[in-house]
């Protein structure tokens, strides 16, 4: 018996519409399904696929903890690995759903990584947060020659001014409780005013504000976008 394969989807930034049709037509079609979730909630994925998902498709639940210690979570994907593995094995295709862009932060490489090995692997692509916040903000990234830069805010305050430092514009994501921290390096960098915030880009609830005005702590779905300066091209004439 041929094995399945193991195809990595990206859903983009939340609104359905933004699914590719490729993608789409593989959650249609596809009798399996996987998706990560925090226990005990619903699949921000899944949200995202439902318009595309048949009512007689199996659904494999990954639940990830999300903790300061990686071991439950290396757990959970060691489990979800094995689950998608006994699927495949009896030659089931599986389609792993995933917010934004499989290979951007996705949870499906940590699976990837523990499957492609043994079975045959597909990726598609999506849309990422930063391409998303980039076009609902309606902010130019990066023109010609320019650097860009993507920052986890986690990392310390001097190894965000070393990027920040080496890049014409940067996005900086999982912003959280770290968004009083970077508003206050941006400030000290003097690029305060340069810098727009933007909270669950594309979907109903999305907000786009300066920095100054952003909440804190922010929630999960946010991330900050600096431009250092605009493309002399990008400037009206006079």
């Amino acid at each position: 018996m041929s094995k399945g394969m193991f195809i990595g989807v990206g859903l983009g930034p939340g609104d359905p519409d933004l699914v590719t049709i490729r993608a789409a037509r593989l959650i249609a079609e596809t009798g399996i399904i996987a998706y990560p979730s925090l226990p005990g909630t619903e699949s921000f994925a899944r949200q995202i696929a439902a318009p595309y998902i048949a009512d007689d498709t199996h659904e494999i639940v990954v639940e990830v903890p999300m903790t300061l210690d990686r071991g439950p979570a290396q757990a959970a994907y060691d489990l979800g690995a094995a689950r998608i593995a006994e699927a495949l094995d009896l030659g089931h295709d599986v389609v792993m759903l995933c917010e934004g862009d499989p290979f951007f932060y996705g949870s499906f490489m940590y699976l990837h990584a523990r499957l492609s090995g043994r079975y045959a692997t597909d990726v598609v692509p999506g849309v990422t947060s930063v391409s998303a916040a980039s076009a609902r903000a309606q902010l130019p990234l990066v023109a010609r020659n320019d650097a860009f830069s993507t920052i986890p805010a986690p990392l310390s305050d001097d190894a965000i001014r070393n990027r920040i430092a080496q890049a014409d514009s940067v996005a900086i994501l999982k912003v959280g409780r770290h968004l009083g921290r970077v508003r206050a390096l941006l400030a000290a960098l003097g690029l305060l005013d340069r810098a727009q915030y933007i909270e669950r880009a594309t979907l109903d609830n999305e907000r786009i504000l300066p920095l100054s005005e952003a909440p804190d702590p922010a929630p999960y779905f946010s991330l900050i976008l600096v431009t250092k300066g605009a493309d002399p091209w990008l400037k009206t004439p006079s």
